[in-house]
């Protein structure tokens, strides 16, 4: 019976008044058992939350512990203090603010079971969400070089752009001169004549300049190239230096819990029904103790402190009216006895006066005869 009695200590009943009442044992025996299981739950969940957190079973088990105790004392406060008066708004608004509790630790509590139990699919989504950092790091670094890689690449463009129209106008230039000499343009004459001589001329031109732009640009094109190759070099070697850090931090898992959620109704699904499941757990004895019928023992714990509270009231009412009375009755005498001396002070101060009257008169009397 020792577990029995444990429970019933849990419950926080009266044993004098459960001894009057033995067929309610049962009942404060099952409300003690949640109360306890309940505390043993939350210290589970407690310290594997700090240890999802720390990754220290010291501190997760210390943790856990006080969490548990806690909870336990405060749904034992709870369970032990709630009064059933048989009208569920007035009960239930008493409970409210331990069930507004449990809503808050089962959402604080779930998600590190939530974490564990979803963990394979966690892993593979921080896989991705770790490529795509990656990724991120990459294009980030590599936009810091990607004005100065553009802007020598316009240059070698406009550098080409100039030695390839020299070359358009060289290679055309040296066509005219051609189909001069062999009669199949120009003036349709084959000879070396002047205009041959002229179109000839103009081509050595062309290929002068061509020449001399080839010797200008190429020296500057060779330069932006390398330098181009060293912005590369450098921005390949930034990212051999990037440390990659594993992400798998308590934050990332939790993101990694959302992505898969958003992304499976099946998670999502589940996810409110463990946050269901502690909520019932968290506020199991409060249910338990508010879904209950007022029973004998409810009963006669009402007729305990309402003759409790009326022995008060009537203790209270008479000290209260005794020493109203006996303020009453002081002040009455006092007043009284006020009154009496001043009416004493004023015949002996009407005496002294009248004496003194006297005496001037017959002061004044004897002087005239």
């Amino acid at each position: 019976m020792s577990l029995q009695n444990f429970f019933l200590t849990c419950s926080g009943v009266d044993r004098n008044l459960l001894r009057r009442c033995p067929t309610e044992t049962n009942k404060y025996v099952g409300i003690g058992g949640t109360v306890f299981f309940t505390a043993i739950l939350a210290t589970l969940a407690g310290g594997y939350a700090i240890y999802t957190v720390f990754d220290s079973i010291f501190f997760a088990t210390v943790f856990g512990l006080v969490w548990g105790f806690m909870i336990f004392n405060l749904d034992r406060f709870i369970v032990s203090s709630m009064k059933n008066r048989g009208k569920f708004m007035q009960d239930f608004l008493v409970a409210a603010p331990r069930i507004a509790l449990a809503v808050v630790i089962a959402l604080v509590i779930s998600r590190p079971i939530e974490l564990r139990l979803f963990d394979k699919e966690i892993q593979a989504e921080l896989v991705t969400m770790e490529q795509e950092i990656m990724l991120e790091q990459e294009a980030q670094l590599r936009l810091r070089y990607t004005d100065q890689i553009a802007t020598n690449k316009l240059a070698i463009n406009q550098l080409q752009g100039s030695i390839d129209q020299k070359a358009l106008l060289r290679d055309n230039l040296i066509d005219q001169a051609i189909k001069e000499a062999d009669g199949t343009g120009g003036s349709l004459k084959r000879n070396m004549g002047p205009i041959y001589k002229a179109k000839r001329a103009e081509a050595d031109r062309a290929i002068a300049e061509y020449q001399s732009e080839l010797d200008r640009a190429t020296p500057l094109i060779i330069q932006a190239q390398d330098k181009i190759a060293d912005l590369n070099e450098q921005a390949e070697t930034e990212l051999a230096a990037i440390e990659r850090v594993p992400y798998n931090g308590m934050a990332a898992r939790m993101e990694a819990l959302d992505r898969v959620s958003n992304r499976s109704e099946a998670v999502a699904t589940a996810h409110i029904f463990i946050i269901l499941l502690f909520l019932i757990i968290e506020s199991a004895p409060v249910l338990v103790k508010l879904i209950s019928r007022r029973s004998p023992y409810d009963l006669l714990l009402h007729k305990h402190e309402h003759e409790f509270e009326m022995f008060h009231h009537e203790k209270t009412s008479l000290n209260e009216n005794s020493t109203m009375n006996k303020v009453k009755y002081e002040t009455e005498v006092g007043t009284h006895v006020t009154h009496a001396r001043i009416r004493e002070e004023r015949a002996k101060i009407d005496h002294e006066v009248g004496q003194k009257i006297e005496g001037l008169k017959q002061s004044i009397g004897w002087g005239r005869s």
